[in-house]
């Protein structure tokens, strides 16, 4: 009787044992490691321009893996690197989380500030003063910061791209690491002491292997260059040079060409900059042994070498195909790995980009399509001789660029002027000059509430205590830059059409033609962990994205 008793309660006891566990694991459907993407300055259609060429592990298993947003683009204007990652991992446009550009004019401090330089801290890895970084001029948390509230710090979030704001900024206020390349005669993955005094072993071992070194070599066409269609001819007027090389046309010798083109910066504007950087995430991955227990960790991963390469070359240029190609073989490379070391169906990818770019202009020029170029300085010096000749004085101006104009508000003060009657006298002037296509006062932006049209990404990028006091807005296809390569920044489609693909757990497999915006990204993340969201978010959970 009794071994009767002890037996069955041993069988109850195990059974409940079982339906407990069977229970944790029910509730325990996160993924072991989120790694967010970011390629920098990569349009939608790349996608699809060189899908026939991509492999079946890269781009083209998240684009029929995963689920495919084909109509994503930013709410928000200006279009730079710095404001694309925020805005992808606060869930919000710069109008909240602060960072109303790469660089911008500070209107207290009275000079130009970049957008995570902070003298608070002293630079991790390197000499070099520049790596003096923080996120605290990104006002939000991100997506990252809230895994760790919500996981009382278990999780470990880290930050790593070529350009310290991509490194920076996805990371969030409280990441346990963000590294960046420190170029020129170093080398170095390098970080900053907002995260720790010193680097982690792992790092130091990845410096010392001097895998950054292998990648002075030749950069030929990963493909035969005939089979290329899908871009220019390699020869052209519409390309920059390296120094010490006649044309800009394949192949590269890195190594003969380093010393004239900044020592390890010449990594930069190749393939071999992703390359690097994805050597440097599986060690990452590896070191800090991400992705291996029940708290799910992050790692926020930006591809900065398609930026570099796109401002050199531009769109249509071999050198940006091949760039594609390259990082297709990457991703593949990267997602073998987390396959491999986390499990398939135990991690999710989402990838996109923090903006696009235009055409070269005197390329879409030749072909007869509007376009043209803008200077900048030539505007300057117009604008200011009308508030003199207008005003009697010569300094109402205090500055001009990313798309604004600062007016020195004490002066106009002191000569008992109308601040809002200033703003509007230059609205009025500069709306006649060529390739200004719009122009905006400050107090339209704080006033008026706008439901269409371009005023609406204006409006999302007007931060009232960080903005300038006259917003402009270029014509189409119209840019500040040389007539060789391109930039971006504009709230145009060429700017804002951006790649959208989520990947792995959690994930439905599909497409979709709605529109959606980048702040919906973090609020989705969110929801697919089940998380608070980041604390100014505008943006959505995409619903029909998550399985």
């Amino acid at each position: 009787m009794h071994k009767l008793l002890y037996s069955t309660l041993t069988l109850l006891c195990f059974g409940l044992s079982c339906i407990a566990q069977d229970y944790r694991s029910s509730n325990n459907d996160n993924p072991k490691l989120v790694i967010g993407i970011v390629v920098d300055q990569m349009r939608y259609d790349y996608l699809t321009r060189f899908e026939s060429k991509f492999s079946e592990d890269g781009f083209k298993r998240l684009m029929y893996k995963g689920f495919n947003c084909k109509n994503t683009h930013f709410n928000y204007i200006p279009t730079f690197t710095g404001p694309g990652h925020a805005a992808v991992f606060t869930g919000t446009t710069p109008k909240y989380n602060g960072i109303i550009g790469n660089n911008w004019y500070d209107k207290v401090e009275k000079k130009s500030v970049y957008c995570v330089n902070d003298n608070n801290y002293r630079s991790v890895g390197t000499t070099d003063d520049y790596s003096k970084v923080s996120p605290h001029r990104m006002t939000v948390t991100t997506v990252t910061d809230q895994l760790q509230l919500h996981t009382q710090q278990r999780s470990k979030v880290i930050g790593i791209a070529l350009k310290d704001r991509g490194a920076v900024l996805p990371a969030g206020h409280s990441a346990d690491g963000a590294y960046w390349f420190q170029g020129k005669n170093e080398g170095n993955w390098v970080t900053s002491s907002y995260y720790r005094d010193d680097l982690p072993k792992w790092v130091k071992d990845f410096n010392k292997s001097d895998k950054a070194e292998s990648y002075f070599k030749v950069w030929n066409t990963l493909y035969d260059i005939k089979t290329y269609t899908e871009s220019g001819p390699d020869i052209n007027t519409y390309e920059g040079k390296f120094r010490g090389k006649d044309t800009a046309s394949f192949p590269y010798d890195l190594d003969k060409l380093q010393a004239e083109n900044g020592g390890f910066d010449i990594i930069k504007p190749t393939p071999f900059g992703n390359s690097l950087t994805t050597d440097f995430a599986i060690a990452a991955l590896d070191g800090e042994s991400m992705g291996q227990d029940n708290n799910t960790d992050f790692l926020t991963l930006s591809y900065s070498s398609t930026d570099y390469v796109g401002h050199k070359f531009g769109v249509n240029a071999k050198e940006t195909q091949d760039t594609y190609l390259r990082l297709d073989k990457d991703l593949a490379r990267l997602f073998k790995y987390l396959d491999t070391t986390i499990g398939v169906g135990e991690y999710t990818v989402f990838l996109t980009a923090d903006h696009a770019a235009v055409h070269v202009p005197s390329y879409l020029k030749d072909l007869k399509i509007p376009a043209d170029y803008y200077d900048l300085n030539a505007f300057k010096n117009k604008l200011n001789f009308f508030l003199t000749t207008t005003y009697g004085a010569s300094d109402l101006m205090e500055d001009a660029g990313n798309f604004q104009v600062f007016l020195n508000r004490d002066k106009i003060k002191s000569l008992g002027l109308n601040l809002q009657g200033v703003q509007q006298a230059v609205v009025d002037e500069i709306i006649s000059y060529p390739h200004i296509d719009k122009a905006y006062t400050a107090t339209t932006m704080s006033s008026v509430e706008f439901s269409s049209g371009i005023e609406v990404l204006l409006q999302n990028g007007f931060n009232q205590k960080r903005s300038g006091d006259v917003l402009v807005v270029l014509s189409p296809s119209v840019i500040s830059y040389s007539r060789v390569g391109t930039t971006h920044g504009s709230g145009f489609s060429y700017d804002t059409h951006v790649p959208l693909l989520f990947y792995g757990k959690g994930i439905k497999q599909g497409e979709t033609l709605e529109k959606v915006v980048i702040p919906d990204i973090a609020p989705t993340i969110s929801a697919l962990l089940g998380i608070s969201f980041p604390n100014s978010v505008t943006g959505k959970p995409l619903e029909f994205v998550l399985d």
